[in-house]
């Protein structure tokens, strides 16, 4: 079982079977391609959802019920020859909130512009340390980022071992390969894979991924029982990650749960005080400064 799930299934009397850690949704979107024959992207597709679902990323014992909301979308944008495409891969995970049947959203990202090659029938193969290809190590590094932001929203920086092991997928491309792979350097731009685990594992976001635990344990998961102490909770998990986009502007990961988060912030302060809307309005504004205006839904 992983470290504190809030749910409790006392209707399951016998042993269910040991699962894996994901449940995934995988869409290709092959709508640009002209040359390749579709039964490449068909393959590809089963490929996918057999890699991501059936492969164990852990050591920890899940329950069906457990697994993880995912989704993935690969959309090809150009076919660099028979076998080798560029893509942009859209990453969504999920989580439940406790008492409720709502989901709240961890991740919610766009990767641009990967390359990579695949040939009909082609198995995926995997590992964390040593580079395959560039597909399965960035579905792997996205995988082991889903389950940190899980583990670290069940219990204080309980998603440590995961984001480690995210970056040593990083560190395991070779110098020869990043030329032609994009997103694994620091110079490959400021919005990257590089820029996601080293703003998830800088000691000026510690407090950051505190407030990320606080955000759902002591916030979400309290709102079915008290709405008023969960918003306050929520309210103080924000001010913390103020104070990270502060000591580390435009870090990555307060970018990406804002991006995660806006919507669902909105909705939550529409029914708080006069005082919580307005510094909720502040601190968002300055948090997710290209989407300030929207913020300003909050006071209706």
């Amino acid at each position: 079982m992983k470290s504190f799930i809030p749910f409790v299934f006392l209707l399951f009397t016998t042993v269910a079977l040991q699962a894996q850690e994901f449940n995934y949704n995988v869409r290709l979107n092959f709508e640009k391609a002209q040359t390749t024959d579709p039964k490449v992207f068909e393959s590809l597709e089963l490929a996918l959802k057999n890699f991501l679902n059936n492969q164990k990323w852990t050591n920890d014992e899940y329950e069906p019920e457990e697994r993880i909301d995912c989704n993935i979308q690969l959309t090809i944008t150009e076919e660099l020859s028979a076998t080798a495409f560029k893509a942009d891969m859209a990453v969504q995970a999920s989580r439940p909130v406790y008492g409720s049947d709502y989901q709240t959203t961890l991740i919610s990202y766009v990767d641009k512009g990967v390359v990579f090659e695949y040939e009909v029938f082609q198995p995926l193969e995997f590992s964390d340390n040593v580079f395959n290809d560039n597909l399965t190590s960035i579905l792997g590094f996205y995988c082991y980022i889903i389950l940190g932001m899980d583990y670290d929203s069940f219990s204080p920086f309980g998603g440590e071992a995961h984001f480690q092991k995210a970056q040593d997928i990083l560190n395991s491309v070779p110098p020869n390969a990043t030329s032609r792979y994009k997103g694994w350097r620091q110079l490959d731009g400021n919005r990257n894979r590089y820029w996601m685990i080293e703003s998830i594992l800088s000691p000026r976001t510690r407090n950051m991924r505190q407030a990320m635990y606080n955000y759902h344990r002591l916030a979400l998961d309290v709102m079915a029982n008290d709405v008023a102490v969960g918003r306050s909770a929520m309210h103080s998990a924000l001010k913390e990650m103020e104070k990270v986009s502060k000591s580390y502007p435009n870090a990555m990961i307060v970018q990406m749960f804002a991006l995660a988060k806006g919507d669902e912030i909105i909705e939550v302060f529409k029914g708080g005080t006069r005082q919580e809307q307005n510094d909720v309005i502040r601190i968002m504004s300055k948090i997710d400064a290209a989407n300030a205006s929207k913020y300003r839904k909050i006071r209706g």
